[in-house]
């Protein structure tokens, strides 16, 4: 399967400047979820500035 990294990157959420994975899906969500933690694309744009990734604020944010 081809990778679409550039297309990924168009709608990647993600902030943080220093990020490795960005447009990298597979390799940003097997990271995250080896930390116990969730990509920033499974947050609001408020709650993703915050950098918390945890299953906790996702929750959160749901509410």
């Amino acid at each position: 399967m081809e990778c679409m990294k550039e297309k990924n990157k168009k709608r990647c959420s993600c902030t943080y400047s220093g990020c490795s994975r960005k447009g990298l899906c597979c390799e940003c969500l097997a990271y995250h979820l080896k930390n116990d933690e969730l990509p920033a694309c499974c947050f609001s744009k408020e709650a993703e500035k915050t950098y918390d990734r945890s299953f906790r604020k996702f929750c959160e944010n749901q509410g």
